[in-house]
């Protein structure tokens, strides 16, 4: 296979903070042997596990950026032993642009792995993750909130591996993150994603959805940065005592768990985030705004749980998910 075209500005083998990029030659209008600059840190003192720390994966999540960039400011190389790679902006395009996807291709980097290097912008940066840093990483934690179209409890995440001892690594991760919730998460569709690309090489792998909404909340960051540190603590890179929290267990043992919307109208949530829901209870009204005197098609749940996630704007179309349901352990 072709080496990737993307190079780091920094040394990921080499003691000591550093600070830069991730080089991704781009010619376009704008500038003919222009770059693509996606920045990374690297804080590494002598042997131990590496973390590698990722946000926005899509560009209109914003805690993992914030507290990523926070921690990239504040993490001293006498404080670590192993390694730390922060990218608080995997997909840099959609970052900028604040898109869930990249504004120059279009791709979703959180479907696009194992990438190619020959390929599109996103392919590109996929690849790199492939190829060059997830082979570098004991642990991997990809912070995710619900973007512009959907909000969630906040929650980290695991998922059921075939590899049950991976797994129980895995959800021990997620446990120290200690977020409000801790969900063993049910993908739509994993196929493309970074989280089986980690997990399919072994990876200690944890996730997060906390909030959305296309904005950050000030409980939220910190939820970020308190999981974070307690990460690094759990894998020993940094000293200390994870801080503990009360973290309700969540489970989604299958597909009924999603509600998904089968017409086009105006949203009417009849629960909020974090309420109990029962089977057959409404969870959701959709309305025609085409004509006065409709119906409105009602949206019940199909089990027992609570609104763990729910479609953020008041429009909704045929397809989208409407709620998501997670089930208390």
């Amino acid at each position: 296979m072709k080496p990737s075209p993307i190079t780091a500005t920094i040394d990921f083998e080499k003691d000591g903070v550093q600070h830069g990029f991730l080089k991704l030659p781009h010619s376009h209008d704008g500038s003919a042997w222009g770059s693509i600059m996606i920045p990374v840190a690297c804080i590494k003192q002598g042997v131990g596990p590496t973390a590698l720390l990722t946000g926005g994966n899509h560009g209109d999540e914003y805690e993992g950026p914030l507290a990523i960039l926070d921690l990239a400011s504040r993490l001293k190389a006498e404080e670590v032993s192993g390694r730390v790679i922060l990218v608080p902006g995997m997909n840099y395009p959609a970052v900028k642009a604040g898109t869930r996807t990249s504004p120059i291709d279009r791709g979703n980097l959180n479907r696009s792995f194992p990438g190619r290097p020959d390929g599109s912008v996103t392919e590109k940066i996929a690849d790199y993750f492939q190829r060059v840093l997830l082979p570098l990483a004991d642990l991997v934690c990809d912070v995710h909130s619900g973007g512009k179209t959907l909000d969630f409890v906040p929650f980290a995440a695991a998922h059921i591996l075939p590899d049950k001892a991976q797994q129980a690594r895995c959800v021990a991760a997620m446990e120290a993150f200690a977020a409000p919730y801790s969900m063993m998460l049910l993908e739509i569709d994993a196929v493309g994603m970074y989280d089986t690309a980690a997990e399919e090489m072994g990876k200690t792998f944890v996730s997060t959805e906390l909030g959305g909404g296309g904005t950050a909340r000030a409980a939220t960051v910190a939820i970020a940065r308190r999981g974070l540190k307690n990460l690094l603590v759990h894998a020993g890179i940094l000293e200390g005592e994870v801080e503990a929290a009360q973290s309700v267990k969540l489970d989604m043992p299958d597909g009924s768990c999603y509600i998904t919307s089968e017409v086009t109208g105006l949203l009417e949530m009849a629960l909020d985030l974090g309420e109990v829901v029962r089977k057959g209870e409404v969870v959701a009204r959709i309305r025609s705004f085409e004509r006065t005197g409709a119906a409105p098609v009602e949206l019940r749940a199909e089990c027992d749980g609570i609104l763990a996630g729910r479609h953020f704007p008041g429009l909704i179309s045929a397809g989208d998910t409407v709620a998501v349901i997670g089930v208390p352990v």
